[in-house]
Parts: structure tokens; C-alpha cells; sequence
């Protein structure tokens, strides 16, 4: 089993540690160093929900890589280094990320892992290019799981910077690759949460809306303020209103599950085409009325009926048997997977007893190499922009046990059907990045 440990920060932060399988550490008679992983992540407030979703997935990843020993260094003759995962809680404020940042550097994390904000993704990518130019002897790597606004690997791009989440854009054309196809869509309704990400939706829903299916009308469009507002009523009405035969949303989060709740409230009859309809809490509040209508885009469904997708989902379901504990995302565990690759490949530290010397623009370089796989799911970072390339697929909801869905979400009785696969070529979009190496 695990040790947990907890403990306060001076800044009053608190960390929790997943430490490495006790067996592991039993094995080694002088263990060696581990190497620290922070989560800033909001951990409180009205997204707490997703953030211990988040970390529940990191701690399984973290753990199949302890499980066989830790990370081997190349040319370190010290034995295989076990991953440490910290959590600080950015309660989804920049400034309190950017604090939580400075926290995990002084108690020498190297690694941060952020992803569902883009603003606050924004702001790290910002801190960490200035601290590594200032001080180089701790240069920090961001591995990003879920800020997708396209910015952030565009004309935000960093060396400094991986993405493992398909960017807003890219999952907008999986999507818009199935609305294509609906011929009976007249009118579509946009609405969003108002910061860079959920404005980028709704700008690239016009273009390929444009370009794909320039006769559906955008009957109404609008953006609200991101974990503010409590009833959604006001919103739906207008949506139903309008006419719409069909919502286009980024939400996420209880901006996603209050927006559904309200919709089936007043008996708003047509579709959601969704970033994020397919978990925490969405399927369970729209019920019956989502059946053939909640559309989701995602990197992978636990419905991608492959032996080794559904064996890979059976094991987490092991891990965390409870259904409120139901949400899994391949990407995140090939994100440690893809770290742990990189690491090994790029060298032993080069101060005993501490990873401060741990070169980690040689990291870097190794990490926008990497070709990861992990049950029948695989992808590789793209060395241009630090955009990991996979394959995507959109599934629609339908009852549990119906041809397609063997498994439901968070034992609501319902799940996704996926209907369209799209391989990483296909889902590949060009780069505007102008990457500035060291």
C-alpha cells in the first residue's frame, strides 16, 4: 500500500505526497532520490470536483511507474528513482497558481502538471519561461493534461511547454466531422464560459461552421462568467427560444453539468455537442433526454471496444471500484508514461542527493521525441509546438447495455457509443509556433 503524508507549507499550501509502493522501497537498501511531480490544480471551490478527478489519475500513472521500480537514469549508477506526486491547490486563480508554482519550485519539484484552466495555463507558461531564464540551475518543465485553448502551442508556445490534450481546435473538427452529417441541423445555439478557452470555442464553432456547414444558421451566441453562475434558467430559456436545434459548448465542469440540468428543466428537445458532456455529473443529470443527443469529443471513451481499451479501463475501475471515482482519461496516464520515458533517456542528475542538477532541458529534448502506447491508445509529441498527436474519437449518449455501450459513466446507467474515430493524422492541425529553444 501507500504512504500518504501531509504537511504545511509556510505559505500555508498544503501538499499531499503519494510516496512509492513500500515493497519498492524495501528492495533498496539506500533508496534513491525521488523525483518530485507537482499538480496545481484547484482543489477547492466550485471545480474542486474535476481537480480530484485529475489527481486520482495521476496517482494510478504514478504508481504503474513505481510499481516496476521507478525511472532508471541513463549513465546514474544510484538505481531506479521513484515519482513523487504533490498536490497545490491553485483554488483556479492565477495569482494562487502562480504562488503554488513558487511553492513547488523552493520544495524542489522540477515537473508541474496543470490543465483545466487555460488561463491559468497561460500564466505558468508566462512564470516558468521567465524563471528558467533567470535561473537556470532549476529549470521547471510544464506537462499540460487539459488547457486546450490552441494559444497556449501556437503563438504561445514554449520550449518549456507539452501539451497532452487535443487543443480546442482540433477537437472542434472531430466534432464538426459529425455534425457534418446531420442534415436535419438548421440552427445552432454557442454559448460558453467567458476566458481564452471558452471564447477560442466559440470562435472556431463560426469558422468551421463556415466552412463545413455554411447553411446552419447561428441562431444565438453567448458567454458567461466561469464558475459564477448558480441557475442556468435564464440561459436555456433564450436557447430554447431561439429555436436551436442544437448547443455547441466548451463548459466544463458544474458550468457544464448546471447548463444540462437547466436545459432539461424547460424541455429543451435538441442536441449538445460537447468538449466535456461525457463525465463528472453531465450523463447522470440529463438522463433519459440525452439519449441519442449529448455529444462528446474526447482522446478516448471507455466504449473503444478493443481488448486492451477495455482491459486498461477494467484496471482503473480495480483501483477506484467506487462510481463517483469514475472518470478516467488515457492521456494522462500516457502523459507519465511519456515523462517517465524521457527522463531515463535524458541522464543522470548532476548534484548527489538532490534533482537540482537534473538537466531538464535535456528532458525536454527528449520528451518531444517520445512515441508512448498504453492499452491499444498511442500518440507522439510533435517536436514543432510540443503538441502530443493521438487519435480522437466522438461518442454519443446512449443507455448502458445498448449495442456499442458496455459501460456507463459514474454509474449513471448511461455511456458513449462512439460513432467516429479519427487517427492522429486526421486530427492533426498545422502549428503557427516559432519555437525558442535555449
Amino acid at each position: 500500500m501507500f504512504i500518504v503524508s501531509r504537511w504545511i507549507l509556510k505559505t500555508a499550501s498544503v501538499v499531499l505526497c503519494v510516496l512509492p509502493l513500500c515493497g519498492v522501497m524495501a528492495a533498496e537498501s539506500t533508496p534513491a532520490t525521488p523525483i518530485k511531480l507537482a499538480m496545481v490544480e484547484a482543489l477547492s471551490g466550485p471545480n474542486a470536483n474535476a481537480g480530484e478527478a485529475v489527481f486520482r489519475n495521476l496517482v494510478w500513472a504514478v504508481e504503474r511507474v513505481n510499481a516496476r521500480g521507478g525511472v532508471k537514469l541513463s549513465g546514474a549508477s544510484d538505481g531506479k528513482h521513484p515519482l513523487v506526486l504533490e498536490r497545490y491547490d491553485s483554488k483556479g486563480q492565477n495569482e494562487e497558481a502562480l504562488s503554488a508554482l513558487r511553492s513547488a519550485i523552493d520544495n524542489g519539484a522540477r515537473i508541474v502538471l496543470q490543465g483545466n484552466s487555460s488561463a491559468n495555463a497561460a500564466a505558468l507558461i508566462d512564470a516558468i519561461n521567465k524563471h528558467n531564464e533567470r535561473d537556470p540551475a532549476r529549470r521547471v518543465l510544464f506537462l499540460n493534461y487539459s488547457a486546450v485553448d490552441p494559444a497556449l502551442t501556437n503563438e504561445k508556445c514554449s520550449f518549456w511547454h507539452f501539451r497532452f490534450d487535443a487543443h480546442a481546435d482540433m477537437r472542434m473538427a472531430a466534432l464538426m466531422d459529425v455534425i457534418k452529417d446531420d442534415k436535419a441541423l438548421k440552427g445552432v445555439y454557442l454559448i460558453g464560459q467567458d476566458y481564452s478557452f471558452g471564447q477560442s470555442v466559440l470562435r472556431e464553432a463560426r469558422r468551421q461552421l463556415g466552412v463545413q456547414r455554411p447553411d446552419i444558421s447561428i441562431v444565438g451566441e453567448e458567454l458567461h462568467p466561469m464558475a459564477r453562475v448558480k441557475d442556468f434558467l435564464p440561459y436555456v430559456a433564450k436557447i430554447k427560444a431561439s429555436g436551436a436545434g442544437a448547443v455547441i459548448t466548451g463548459n466544463w465542469g458544474n458550468d457544464l453539468t448546471l447548463l444540462i440540468k437547466a436545459a432539461k428543466e424547460v424541455g429543451f428537445e435538441g442536441k449538445f455537442y460537447t468538449f466535456y458532456g461525457n463525465a463528472l455529473g453531465a450523463p447522470a443529470a440529463i438522463g433519459d433526454a440525452g439519449v441519442g443527443k449529448v455529444v462528446a469529443v474526447a482522446d478516448w471513451l471507455p466504449n473503444v471496444l478493443t481488448a486492451d481499451s477495455e482491459a486498461f479501463y477494467k484496471s482503473f475501475r480495480v483501483r477506484y471500484p467506487l462510481a463517483s471515482d469514475d472518470y478516467v482519461h488515457m492521456r494522462m496516464q500516457l502523459l507519465i508514461e511519456a515523462l517517465a520515458q524521457a527522463l531515463e533517456a535524458a541522464g543522470k542528475p548532476g548534484a548527489v542527493g538532490a534533482f537540482a542538477g537534473l538537466d531538464m532541458a535535456a528532458v525536454a529534448t527528449q520528451l518531444e521525441k517520445t512515441k508512448v502506447s498504453l492499452g491499444g491508445q498511442g500518440g507522439a509529441m510533435r517536436a514543432a509546438d510540443h503538441q502530443f498527436q493521438q487519435p480522437l474519437v466522438v461518442g454519443v449518449m446512449d443507455r448502458q447495455g445498448a449495442p456499442g455501450v458496455k459501460f456507463d459513466v459514474e454509474g449513471s446507467g448511461y455511456g458513449f457509443r462512439v460513432v467516429k474515430t479519427l487517427a492522429p493524422e486526421a486530427a492533426e492541425l498545422p502549428t503557427s509556433c516559432k519555437m525558442q529553444r535555449p
